[in-house]
């Protein structure tokens, strides 16, 4: 499938802004579920200083900003063709060695309620115990926007019983690393039916499992990816594989607002 997307965030302050970095993590890469046709980023407000790719394997950019900008934009865009792998990735490579996978973070620290969610996952082939979880967590954890924050962990949103797509995964890449196997988070885009304009980016989770790999799980929508799914970035929680992240020095109020279209 040919998918076209289109991420815009836009950054307005009430006053001349001190000091601003900002890193990006907005261009996908080619890889077994999917090919890059196109991909490229406009920066206006702002100065690209340096690009890289970091050690999950993400193209990172950054950008500063002083002085008088009043509003910065960042607008990535470009077409991607998608391939329907039922979730598989394939074997881990790159210079993050699998066993950082298997380790906790702040935000994915396993306490009682992660534990006993692993523990549900019961018995079975590894494909069955990681999609059981993957269903649990959907029953138990319903999608709310507000009820969560960017710096809400795992256990909290558990015991919340709400959350978004974020800490979907981020439950999921505890129970799972509880369970014994090595996960990671995945921030891309997803094709939805209902509608072209979205007002985020979206985010999953993959499993890696002896014999097949690193095999992705959905638990927003209870689904392993397929060919509407564009991955864009990797790593052990948000924190690592965040579309945009940063520092800003100085007195200025940010004013965020990011508008993500993604239609075949």
């Amino acid at each position: 499938m040919r998918l076209k997307i289109t991420h815009r965030t836009e950054y307005r302050y009430d006053a001349p802004v001190q000091y601003l970095l900002q890193r990006l993590r907005l261009l996908p890469v080619s890889g077994p579920t999917q090919t890059v046709a196109s991909w490229a980023i406009k920066i206006d407000g702002a100065r690209e200083e340096v690009r890289f790719t970091d050690h999950f394997g993400n193209d990172t950019r950054l950008v500063s900003a002083e002085g008088g900008h009043h509003t910065i934009t960042v607008e990535a865009a470009g077409e991607v063709t998608t391939r329907d792998t039922a979730g598989v990735s394939g074997p881990h490579y790159g210079f993050a060695p699998l066993w950082l996978f298997g380790q906790q973070t702040p935000l994915t620290t396993a306490g009682d309620g992660i534990r006993e969610l692993a523990g549900a996952a019961g018995e079975g082939t590894d494909i069955e115990r990681l999609h059981r979880l993957m269903a649990t967590i959907r029953e138990r954890v319903d999608y709310k926007p507000g009820t969560t924050s960017v710096v809400t962990a795992a256990e909290e949103a558990l015991a919340l019983k709400s959350g978004v797509c974020q800490d979907h995964s981020h439950i999921f890449a505890a129970a799972a690393r509880a369970m014994g196997f090595p996960a990671r988070y995945i921030s891309g885009y997803l094709m939805m039916d209902a509608s072209v304009e979205q007002a985020a980016s979206h985010a999953w989770a993959e499993a890696h499992v002896p014999g097949l790999g690193w095999v992705a799980f959905d638990p927003a929508n209870g689904i392993s990816p397929d060919e509407r799914y564009v991955r864009v970035a990797t790593g052990r929680d948000y924190r690592d594989a965040s579309p945009v992240s940063g520092i800003l020095l100085g007195q200025a109020e940010e004013k965020l607002a990011v508008t993500v279209t993604v239609e075949q």
